[in-house]
């Protein structure tokens, strides 16, 4: 008999969802209109869960599985999953580790460009037709501020991290980076984060945060300064909102762009009207090739785990 699955989440992919069709029952936990009165019915069969980083499953949801052997978290946060709990369950977790790396990096760099070159400020003036009816056709927009030979300083030396050093040094940009320690990369470490910000024109939030919270304060804004840029790819909570949103309307840094937010999908109002701010749906792994990647490992954690097999991406 095939193995009962419970999906959390919806995954995009088609033949990635014929392809768990084919090897499991899998039940969709986000159609259920009732779905206490659901899990009350089926919990007790349900030997593996599918779900995403954001979406993640409740230890009070876990607690309802009592067959439970493992999370497939198709994603690379585990914060929205009580991992303690899962732990002393013997559930397995896995993540999408690695699969997210490039196109999480080639949005750093986009998001850089975007706010730093105005981007959607420009394609915001062309398509109003703005830039037919004006009588100086540029005058209305400032000018941008160069990318190559910004100097970079990076959040997290992870996969992610050391992927955006590689594409920001082809701009010609010097690059430091903080961390938990110093790593064996061939950048300079600074230990502390708001020497960092003083020293660079643009600060690129890379780390991991499952368990983290915000460093990205006022005091880090102002070291930023009233040129520097902030960029965030890693997690919405790394960063102090208000205090971001003050900074952007003092001028004490220049822009931002962001793909993630404390309290995904509300995000601060006051942030929309902002020309000097670049904003994007936490979306970063959003390509049909990682996606791919993506529902492939969550496949294969499901096969293992039921095999008796250690699965990849087992988060420890």
């Amino acid at each position: 008999m095939k193995p009962e699955v419970l999906q959390l989440s919806p995954i995009l992919i088609p033949h990635i969802r014929e392809r768990l069709e084919q090897l499991f029952n899998v039940h969709r936990y986000y159609e259920q209109a009732d779905k206490d009165a659901y899990i009350a019915e089926h919990g007790g069969k349900f030997r593996g869960v599918i779900t995403g980083g954001h979406t993640g499953i409740s230890q009070a949801l876990m607690a309802r599985l009592p067959k439970l052997e493992v999370i497939a978290v198709n994603g690379v946060g585990t914060d929205a999953v009580d991992l303690a709990y899962a732990r002393d369950r013997g559930i397995q977790v896995t993540a999408t580790l690695g699969a997210l790396t490039e196109d999480v990096a080639d949005l750093a760099i986009g998001l850089l460009i975007s706010v730093c070159r105005g981007l959607c400020t420009g394609d915001r003036f062309v398509r109003s037709g703005q830039w037919a009816t004006s009588a100086t056709p540029l005058a209305p927009l400032p000018l941008a501020r160069q990318v190559s030979g910004m100097r970079i300083g990076i959040v997290g030396m992870g996969r992610v991290g050391r992927a955006v050093a590689q594409r920001a040094a082809a701009f010609g940009c010097p690059i430091r980076y903080t961390d938990l320690h110093a790593l064996d990369v061939p950048y300079p470490f600074e230990a502390d984060l708001a020497q960092l910000a003083r020293d660079s024109d643009a600060l690129i939030l890379a780390a991991a945060a499952d368990q983290g919270e915000a460093l990205v304060n006022r005091k880090i804004l102002q070291a930023l300064g009233s040129e520097g840029y902030l960029i965030n790819i890693a997690r919405g909570k790394l960063v102090d909102e208000p205090a971001l949103l003050a900074a952007l309307q003092a001028g004490e840094i220049a822009g931002a762009a962001l793909d993630v937010f404390a309290d995904e999908p509300r995000v601060p109002e006051a942030l929309f009207g902002r020309e000097e701010v670049v904003l994007q749906p936490h979306r970063a792994s959003a390509t049909v090739q990682t996606r791919t990647r993506m529902g492939e490992m969550v496949v294969a954690s499901l096969v293992d785990v039921f095999a008796g097999r250690t699965p990849q991406g087992l988060v420890r």
